[in-house]
């Protein structure tokens, strides 16, 4: 199918963690795409700027364009799903047939993106953006952070680190791995995580993470 298709636009930024979910998706999916890079504020080559907000006018990264359906989606999430629904119809990186098999998959994905993320966001900020230092905000982000990956470790147990799923690697990972992957820029440690270690190990060498994350810093810049 995909030899058919026209290449899909990924939105994006070099550094920060979401487009690389959408990215690590495409090349499971073996989608062809184009990487377009955006820069921060309001330049016309921002992702503040007019002609970024007219494609998602929250004025953030990833977004993707489709010009074999005309759909354009916005929110790490909906973009993930989106592929998955349009592209994925076996369902081999999205939720199992069973209820608990779908509800399984959006709970970790939800965790993901209100806890897991924004925790280790939070961290990255009061460590390196912040204009003033304020340890007790960081302590506080870092606390919770380390609260998150203590629940990621207990479910990687049930897979002895492979998958965060029992059925194997699926957009889960993919949503995971790029959040994960930051933990030392965040100021964080897994030296108490075996298992996400393990896990983080393990993902990693699988080769669509390889060749999203080379491919996401040399894309077009816009």
């Amino acid at each position: 199918m995909s030899n058919n298709l026209k290449p899909l636009i990924l939105h994006a930024h070099g550094t920060g963690p979401n487009p690389y979910k959408a990215a690590i998706l495409l090349e499971a999916l073996q989608l062809p795409y184009q990487i377009k890079l955006w820069e921060f504020g309001d330049a016309p080559n921002g992702v503040k700027g007019p002609k970024f907000l007219k494609i998602n006018e929250n004025g953030r990264v990833p977004a993707l364009e489709d010009p074999n359906t005309g759909v354009v989606s916005w929110e790490s999430g909906a973009v993930v799903n989106y592929i998955l629904r349009v592209y994925d119809k076996s369902s081999k990186f999205g939720p199992g047939d069973s209820e608990q098999e779908k509800v399984d998959f959006d709970k970790w994905v939800f965790f993901l993106v209100s806890s897991l993320g924004p925790m280790t966001g939070q961290c990255n900020w009061f460590r390196h953006y912040h204009p003033q230092k304020n340890d007790d905000a960081y302590k506080r982000f870092q606390e919770q952070a380390y609260r998150t990956y203590g629940i990621l470790e207990g479910q990687l147990k049930k897979t002895d680190g492979k998958s965060v799923l029992e059925k194997g690697f699926t957009a889960v990972d993919a949503h995971f791995y790029p959040w994960v992957f930051q933990y030392e820029y965040a100021g964080l440690s897994l030296d108490e995580y075996p298992m996400v270690k393990k896990w983080l190990e393990n993902v990693g060498q699988r080769s669509e993470i390889k060749a999203a994350y080379e491919k996401v810093p040399k894309g077009e810049k816009a």
